[in-house]
């Protein structure tokens, strides 16, 4: 979520004079490089921790309405321009990344839960269904966000409701329907601030539940390039319809795009849909590269491809973020 996207990079000593207090830590300057997976991008202007949702929803209500706040998980499917984050960055951690197990096979989970620990948490209390969470690497926000899912099923599967904060810090709770669930796609509001979800599992036993995660492991390790800086599956698989039933992937290989190089980012080997940052890439190798791919696919396939990474921050040459397109 981004609420302002017109605003200049670069002003960090100036802009925490303007916020307003907080439990949490504001730091100037921070390196967003950090805390993405890709690990390339420029500085967030400031970057927020918040201590709890309390702390959130109040600095959310006393923050000037002309100050951009944009929100980031743990930076899986993340890509940050080399120019920077205007505004606040906000990142749940700490107390958002609770995981509880209450009546009737479901979990309360805060939003900054990792997909694999709410799969483990879910199997060693003998709760079945939440399997596939083992194969998304990120957190529960971003789950929710992109109704993301893995080996057949879907977070829309799987949720009763989810908590949210708007822009002006007031609390939401949604269910399922209200989240307007589509492929890759929720319906909720973009300035919503998902908090914490209720999940439904269903009975099953431990041992079984702990082979099908090993089992979705496993074949994250053979068909994916999971131990290199990578962001995941780069664009979204496009309506079987217009593809033939092709998936992303299968198009691009098509392509002859297997391999391709830009700068020092690369279109994986064991899987194309997955950028790669060999060492060395900059943000702009990599979205340049995803640019290229898009092209030779259109040519080839006359299919547009549409980014799943989601882009954030600005260009080095410009003074305004962009809209993803």
């Amino acid at each position: 979520m981004t609420r302002v996207l017109d605003k200049s990079c670069g002003q960090g000593s100036t802009l925490m004079d303007r916020l307003p207090e907080v439990e949490g830590r504001l730091s100037a300057g921070a390196a967003m490089a950090d805390l993405t997976w890709f690990r390339v991008g420029g500085p967030a202007e400031v970057l927020f921790l918040p201590a709890s949702a309390e702390d959130l929803s109040g600095f959310l209500r006393r923050i000037d309405a002309d100050i951009p706040v944009t929100i980031v998980g743990v930076g899986s499917n993340l890509l940050v321009r080399d120019g920077g984050v205007p505004g606040v960055v906000v990142r749940l951690a700490g107390g958002f990344n609770r995981v509880t197990v209450e009546s009737g096979r479901r979990l309360r989970v805060g939003a900054g839960a990792l997909d694999v620990t709410v799969a483990k948490k879910a199997g060693a209390n003998a709760i079945a269904g939440l399997e596939f969470l083992r194969g998304i690497p990120g957190s529960i926000g971003g789950a929710l966000r992109m109704n993301a899912g893995a080996y057949g099923r879907e977070i829309k599967d799987v949720l009763v409701t989810a908590t949210a904060l708007d822009a002006q810090g007031t609390r939401h709770e949604l269910t399922c329907e209200e989240m307007g669930f589509g492929y890759r796609h929720a319906s909720a509001p973009d300035d919503y601030i998902f908090i914490e979800a209720v999940l439904q599992g269903e009975e099953g036993d431990a041992a079984e539940i702990t082979a099908r995660m090993e089992e979705i492991s496993a074949a994250r390790e053979t068909t994916q390039p999971i131990r290199s800086r990578t962001g995941g599956s780069t664009f979204k698989n496009p309506d079987p319809e217009q593809s033939g039933g092709k998936k992303a992937w299968q198009l691009i290989d098509e392509a002859g795009c297997r391999g391709l190089l830009s700068g020092d980012a690369q279109v994986s080997q064991q899987h194309c849909n997955f950028l790669i940052n060999r060492g060395g890439a900059s943000a702009s190798d990599l979205e340049k590269l995803g640019e290229i791919i898009r092209s030779k696919v259109a040519k080839k396939s006359r299919i547009k491809l549409e980014w799943e990474i989601r882009r954030i921050g600005c260009q080095p040459d410009e003074g305004t973020v962009r809209h993803d397109g």
